[in-house]
């Protein structure tokens, strides 16, 4: 089973994995107590692959079934990978193929207009039947807010709009630019909550329609609306603007253009909220296998991509929050009711499609529980004072609108 049998050797420093090789063959690579897998590969082939680019490898040969558990599951192994992932980096093949992919991370990440809009069908226009069957109730895509540990999805989700307006600083007549709307409830929460004005765009065909028709459900389409249009061709101007869950599909070299657009499109006495993923390791690039099965063109920065750019812009980061276990919490939610769901699912699509996303949200998960991976709030604005100089405010609005928006 050589080369994999030597780099195994190295990779496993907590738990045991023993793999069943394509001729019945037990191979047992053992560390630190941890978790126990088994693992059953059925393609020789991936005694090599699984070397040159494991992630990759892995996630295809778990979707195409040439990679099986036993007395094991795949979270198991994900759980054991995670708790590994620095000595597989340490591997000195690993090593050079880094080395050499972070050279080609313009093109990984190239998200020009148009470009932009197929990566993003490529994700969100999968059919909203199929995303209702895993999501909350408001059908949002972006990490949760845990204010207790017994918290439902709904409320979780819930907590996390009432926390995004407080950070608006909602006043009524504000005009509001939502960039990446998804399906339209942040937009419509904030016109329930305060008479304000609120435009979303969106990439998604199937976000945009199903927004809309949203909008016109709850009678607020006179003063939210959704738009099929790239940021970037928005010419309006707005009091606030915020992006949830977008940023992470913007890619490091359009950072630039990215900010100086929240600049332009922002009043003087504006702020800008972006909720974006982040890690809290050093630049790197993103999963092979995750750029292209599930998000191509994204990346999850780290801070010191982001802050670089925005000092660069002009522009004043007035509040900086990380949300850590929250969204490991919210993807263990979306995997519950995946797989409640799975029968459907499979036959919506097939078993390849299931094992796929089963592969992905169990990973993001381990990414965001024992991984680098954190969600990250930044509030922005061209005036230190746009906000409050005490944050104290966002707690206190939040209280308040809890109250206003249990009648809705």
């Amino acid at each position: 089973m050589f080369p994999l049998s030597h780099m195994m050797k190295s990779f496993v420093r907590v738990g045991t994995l023993k793999i069943i090789d394509a001729d019945g063959k037990v191979h047992v690579f053992s560390g630190k107590p941890g978790p126990n897998v088994t693992m059953r590969l059925t393609d020789r082939s991936l005694y090599h692959k699984l070397v040159v680019n494991p992630e990759l490898h892995a996630g295809e040969a778990y979707m195409d079934g040439r990679m099986s558990f036993e007395d094991s599951t795949l979270r198991d192994f994900l759980t054991l990978f995670s708790l590994n992932r620095l000595a597989l980096g340490a591997y000195p093949v690993q090593k050079v193929l880094r080395g050499i992919s972070q050279k080609f991370r313009k093109r990984q990440q190239a998200n020009p207009v148009g470009k932009a809009q197929q990566n993003v069908a490529h994700h969100y226009d999968l059919g909203n039947e199929f995303y209702k069957l895993f999501l909350d109730e408001g059908m949002q895509y972006s990490c949760a807010y845990f204010t207790h540990e017994d918290d439902t999805l709904e409320q979780a989700q819930r907590n996390k709009l009432r926390l995004l307006a407080a950070k608006l600083n909602l006043k009524p007549g504000l005009r509001i630019l939502d960039i990446g709307c998804g399906w339209g409830d942040l937009a419509l929460y904030l016109a329930q909550l305060e008479d304000v004005e609120v435009v979303g765009v969106t990439l998604s065909k199937e976000q945009y329609e199903l927004a809309n028709q949203r909008a016109r459900d709850a009678g607020l389409d006179k003063r939210v609306r959704f738009e099929l249009k790239d940021y970037r061709k928005v010419e309006e101007r707005f009091d606030r603007i915020v992006s949830v869950g977008m940023f992470e599909h913007v890619g490091v070299h359009h950072y630039d253009e990215f900010f100086k657009k929240i600049n332009e499109l922002m009043d003087d006495d504006g702020l800008a909220l972006i909720h974006s993923i982040g890690h809290m390791s050093p630049p790197g690039t993103a999963s092979p296998w995750m750029r292209k099965y599930i998000f191509p063109g994204a990346y999850s920065p780290a801070l010191s991509e982001v802050f670089e750019v925005v000092e660069q812009n002009s522009l004043w980061v007035l509040d900086l929050e990380f949300l850590r276990l929250h969204y490991a919490n919210t993807l263990a939610h979306w995997i519950e009711r995946f797989e409640k769901n799975r029968d459907k699912i499979e036959a919506m699509y097939d078993k390849r499609f299931a094992r796929m996303w089963e592969f992905y949200l169990i990973s993001a998960e381990m990414m965001f529980r024992t991984g680098s991976q954190l969600v990250f709030h930044m509030q922005l604005s061209r005036k230190r004072d746009a906000a409050p100089i005490v944050r104290d405010y966002i707690t206190d609005l939040q209280r308040i609108y809890k109250k206003k928006d249990q009648d809705f």
